[in-house]
């Protein structure tokens, strides 16, 4: 099975408006389609629940790894939603955003990582979900920051 998923595109607009629009909680749910209660702040979780229709029932809880102004920033994703046996370590990915200059614009590149932990049913839908769930994500934060 697939350990992670890698998605990079190259949006029109400024590092700061795209390092905005990721690491501000309440900009980041506008496009993710998440309601987060808290900031991404590190080593602190952020809670919340899922906006995009037909998932609201989902909750969102991460743990915010790194934030590395306008080039890095990391939490820890649990996917309680999936389930899985009694007594099995909770589901966890990590989640990373890059940013860097590209001409005018900036290159975002997200890797998921961590399915390979998951068991192997579990992982395999978790993967195939997020690698669609993923591209996605690329049109929507392109479609909020501007291009």
């Amino acid at each position: 099975m697939q350990d992670s998923i890698t998605k990079t595109t190259t949006l029109k607009s400024s590092i700061d408006k795209v390092w905005d629009a990721i690491i501000d909680h309440e900009k980041f749910g506008e496009w993710f389609k998440v309601k987060l209660y808290e900031p991404f702040e590190e080593g602190e979780v952020t809670t919340g629940h899922i906006t995009y229709p037909g998932y609201e029932h989902f909750k969102w809880e991460s743990l915010t790894r790194s934030i590395q102004p306008k080039t890095y920033f990391a939490f820890i994703w649990y996917h309680d939603n999936i389930e899985v046996e009694p007594g099995t370590p909770r589901l966890q990915t990590l989640v990373e955003f890059k940013l860097k200059p590209e001409g005018t614009g900036t290159q975002l590149t997200i890797i998921e990582s961590g399915f390979a932990s998951f068991p192997p049913e579990a992982g395999r839908q978790a993967f195939e979900s997020n690698e669609g769930g993923w591209q996605e994500q690329l049109r929507n934060i392109e479609v909020f920051v501007g291009g």
